[in-house]
C-alpha cells in the first residue's frame, strides 16, 4: 500500500525557514514524480514543486521559485521541500503527492499524504 506522511510544518516568522518531510513507503514502481502542492483557506491548490524519481528533475511554480527547494533522499524514501524567506502568502496547508508525470497539476496525482500547516507570521 502506498503511503505519503508530510511533515514539519509550523509557525515561522516573515522571512525564516522550514523543511518539510515527505515519506514514502509501499512504491513498487521505480518511475514516478512527487509533488508538493498547497491549499491557503478560500483558496484553490496549487502545485509548487516536483521531482522526478528518475531523473532527479525538478520543477517549480514561479510563487516558490528562488525560494524553494526540493530534494530527495533514496535511501530514507523522504522528498524535502526546504522553504526559505518565507512570506505571509505562503501559509497554507502543504500536502505531498505521488503520480507519474512531472506537474503542477492535482489531476496527474494518484497518492496523496496529510498536510501539513505552515503558518508565516508577519
Amino acid at each position: 500500500e502506498v503511503q505519503l506522511q508530510a511533515s514539519g510544518g509550523g509557525l515561522v516568522q516573515v522571512g525564516g525557514s522550514l523543511r518539510l518531510s515527505c515519506a514514502a513507503s509501499g512504491f513498487t514502481a521505480d518511475d514516478y514524480v512527487i509533488g508538493w502542492f498547497r491549499q491557503a483557506p478560500g483558496t484553490e491548490r496549487e502545485g509548487i514543486a516536483c521531482i522526478s524519481s528518475s531523473t532527479g528533475s525538478t520543477y517549480y511554480a514561479d510563487s516558490v521559485k528562488g525560494r524553494f527547494t526540493i530534494s530527495g533522499d533514496n535511501v530514507k524514501d523522504t522528498v524535502y521541500l526546504q522553504m526559505n524567506s518565507l512570506k505571509p502568502e505562503d501559509t497554507a496547508v502543504y500536502y505531498c503527492a505521488r503520480g507519474r508525470a512531472a506537474t503542477m497539476w492535482g489531476r496527474d496525482y494518484e497518492y496523496w499524504g496529510q498536510g501539513t500547516l505552515v503558518t508565516v507570521s508577519s
